[in-house]
């Protein structure tokens, strides 16, 4: 999404600026209601240096929010040995009381069902972590149950972001574990 090389630091403190900016206007009000303005007064930095950094509030919108994305990944994948296939390992129940504060923006970037370009992202990143592990494992089908579990998982959050799945944090954790154990014993 960045046009400026990630190593430098001065651009990595800008981004850095630039998402904190942005993930404070959207806990005033909804990111359909933000503009790059407030974002860059807010930051303290001009116009032409978002522009620098990203093509539009979207593109800094998903890299404020990439952060999630690594965490549900880390989550999911927060286990060893046997998994216990009715709770949920502790990260990921963080996970999802961990999404409050910013949930409003998290809708806004991923639509039900999963799409959008956060759900893109998620589902992505889920993806090649779960086919990684799944083929060094030496699973039969690994880029089938990968894909189911990217997609699951993805649509469930999505969903449950979105007010159709109704469950407390905790029991969606629980609830969405026991979905993806499933999935992994299907093959």
């Amino acid at each position: 999404m960045s046009m400026v090389p990630a190593q430098d630091p001065r651009a990595s403190r800008t981004r850095t600026r630039l998402r904190e900016a942005l993930l404070l206007e959207c806990s005033e009000r909804p990111l359909e209601k933000v503009g790059v303005a407030a974002v860059v007064r807010r930051a303290g930095v001009g116009r032409a240096t978002f522009y620098l950094h990203y093509a539009d509030l979207e593109a800094l919108a998903v890299d404020a929010c990439a952060d999630v994305v690594r965490e549900a990944v880390d989550a999911l994948h927060a286990w060893s040995g046997r998994p216990d296939p009715v709770h949920a390992p502790p990260a990921l129940h963080a996970f999802f009381a961990g999404l409050t504060p910013h949930r409003a923006l998290y809708r806004a970037l991923l639509a039900p069902g999963g799409g959008g370009p956060l759900g893109r992202f998620l589902h992505r990143d889920l993806r090649a972590r779960s086919l990684t592990e799944r083929e060094r494992a030496g699973a039969v089908d690994a880029p089938l149950v990968a894909s189911a579990v990217a997609a699951a998982f993805t649509g469930v959050l999505a969903d449950w972001l979105h007010g159709l799945i109704e469950a407390t944090p905790d029991r969606i954790a629980d609830h969405s574990w026991q979905l993806l154990v499933a999935l992994h014993r299907s093959r």
